[in-house]
């Protein structure tokens, strides 16, 4: 992986970004807009407390796997990724650029859906916000990189659509947004165990409540890294120059 190539294609990245505002919008007002959304309807409640966090985390996520993987495939549809590994660009600076520029705008992202949710939204938060924004920007990351995993094995937008009851949806209903994941059956508990998602709620859940011991936050913060890390390893090598 070379730095310089690494940074050219983030740069490109964001530019073709810059002269989108439907992306834009749709990547840092949208996650925003479901979170208003959301405690609006409970505002005469106490849910939204209960259940904040935890959409911190899911829209986002949503909004990041979506936007990447479909980007990532119009470069290979329009032939735009076999002209450029057809210089010196390796898939890993590729892909690692694509995770540089998105992840960038991650954190535009979980700051301001944050920022709206905590003081706008009211949302009650008893930990430090700093730890809060970072797992919110890492479980954007997240969705960036599954979203560039999930390119690298489809054709077509619609098959990016189709991977989302494949990697998004279970990790929706088994990440304790219905039910808190110590009250699903044995085997659902262990399969949550093992997903990304799970442990980005968690970590929200626990900062918003403002444990004693922030020891299993970072834990969770650590398993979500390994998880991003894995994708953009695992997509350099199935990345494919072009789609047939």
């Amino acid at each position: 992986m070379n730095a310089r190539r690494l940074f050219a294609t983030t740069g490109r990245v964001l530019t073709q970004i810059r002269h989108d505002p439907r992306t834009i919008a749709l990547l840092l007002l949208v996650p925003t807009l479901l979170i208003g959304l959301v405690a609006w309807i409970f505002s005469d409640t106490t849910v939204f407390d209960t259940i904040g966090p935890a959409m911190i985390a899911l829209f986002p996520f949503i909004v990041m796997f979506l936007v990447t993987s479909i980007a990532t495939l119009r470069e290979r549809r329009t032939g735009t990724l076999e002209r450029l590994l057809a210089m010196p660009l390796g898939r890993g600076d590729f892909l690692a650029g694509y995770t540089l520029a998105f992840g960038g705008l991650a954190v535009v992202q979980a700051s301001i859906a944050v920022a709206f949710a905590v003081w706008v939204c009211g949302l009650e938060i008893s930990g430090p916000i700093g730890l809060l924004l970072l797992v919110a920007v890492m479980d954007a990351v997240l969705g960036t990189t599954l979203g560039l995993l999930a390119s690298a094995f489809a054709r077509t937008e619609f098959q990016v659509v189709q991977f989302m009851p494949v990697i998004v949806f279970p990790q929706i209903l088994l990440g304790g947004i219905f039910l808190p994941r110590d009250q699903l059956p044995d085997v659902l508990h262990a399969i949550s165990d093992w997903l990304p998602l799970s442990h980005a709620i968690d970590a929200l859940n626990d900062v918003a409540a403002g444990v004693a011991d922030y020891g299993p936050v970072w834990v969770d913060v650590a398993i979500i890294a390994a998880w991003a890390i894995g994708a953009v390893v695992l997509g350099s090598l199935t990345l494919r120059r072009r789609t047939p």
